[in-house]
């Protein structure tokens, strides 16, 4: 099942943010620390074209260290770019990410010329609390469902430094499967757009080889050195057993399991995650880059046998009713 959530606000959001594009020298991307690819939104990078770019890995103290170094150096690499990890509740961000923005814009200070940073990230990225940090008190909602923040505002982070804040947005089509995933596992997507058991059972199925002893070590699973092997249906089942999720009849309740995991999952219950590499991105956006270039050809070519078939006549014109 393909995973896309774009409600109507995000087509407002989006145009907001072209304009706001226009006035911006730096553009910080909030992305989770646990999915940095998938949290990444393509739109934004065509918008943004070749501004400089601060991509700040947040919520890093719920990633696994390793990965997050992999991604920090990937990120880094890239021209234009910077990365640094974040935890949007740490007590003093706000120096780190002047110094960060003003070495990638070093032409722009002073009060004639004024640092325009733009800071965007998909829903539930952690934004609203990072927002909140920044001005030292609760200036904008927060919660663990998508779509919270809604309206522009700006903060002045030094005299010379304005930040502005936008909405959460996603982009129409998440035409990897995986990213899609991974972003409902994460509470990017309204709960509207996915099945619990459906991203616990790919939840599960990521999780099931490089992090087999947390998942053994969180639900007590029995021969933990086999997880990695098992199906993922059943592994649910089993921890549905193992955590009290059983209908009458012993019958386990597989929607109430996937709830228990992504739970889990999300509060940092299983332990420091990340779902992804950069290499695995790759990987997965070229298939699905490919797979999409494949639909489109069969798609042009059955619009043209059909258009064959209504415009079609046969060679020599009309056949005379009359059989003459």
């Amino acid at each position: 099942m393909a995973i896309n959530w774009f409600p109507g606000h995000m087509h407002v959001t989006k145009k907001a943010l072209i304009e706001r594009l226009k006035d911006t020298d730096v553009v910080i991307e909030l992305l989770d620390a646990r999915l940095p690819g998938s949290s990444a939104n393509p739109m934004l990078a065509q918008l943004t074209g070749t501004r400089p770019k601060l991509k700040v890995l947040n919520k890093q103290d719920l990633a696994d260290p390793a990965r997050t170094q992999l991604w920090l150096d990937w990120y880094n690499a890239q021209s234009e770019t910077s990365a640094i990890p974040l935890d949007a509740g740490e007590k003093a961000p706000a120096q780190r990410l002047i110094t960060a923005c003003r070495a990638l814009a070093p032409h722009r200070q002073g009060m004639d010329k004024p640092l325009r940073v733009l800071i965007c990230g998909i829903p539930n990225v952690g934004k609203s609390t990072l927002m909140n940090t920044l001005v030292g008190r609760k200036a904008a909602k927060t919660g663990d469902e998508a779509g919270v923040t809604r309206i522009e505002q700006r903060i002045n982070l030094a005299s010379d430094f304005y930040l502005y804040d936008t909405p959460g947005m996603l982009w129409p089509k998440i035409i990897v499967e995986k990213s899609g995933y991974h972003l409902a596992a994460s509470g990017a997507v309204g709960r509207n757009a996915y099945d619990d058991a459906e991203v616990a059972l790919e939840l599960l199925g990521t999780l099931k080889k490089p992090y087999a002893d947390l998942l053994a070590a969180r639900y007590r699973l029995d021969e933990p050195d086999t997880i990695g092997q098992r199906h993922d249906d059943a592994l649910l089942e089993e921890i549905g057993r193992k955590r009290g999720a059983v209908m009458s009849g012993g019958k386990v309740n597989l929607a109430k399991a996937a709830e228990i995991v992504i739970h889990d999952f999300r509060s940092a219950a299983l332990g420091a995650i990340t779902l992804e590499t950069p290499d695995e991105i790759q990987t997965w956006l070229a298939e699905a880059k490919a797979a999409e270039q494949e639909r489109q050809r069969l798609k042009q070519l059955e619009a043209q046998a059909n258009k064959g078939k209504r415009g079609g006549r046969p060679v020599g014109g009309r056949k005379d009713p009359r059989g003459l």
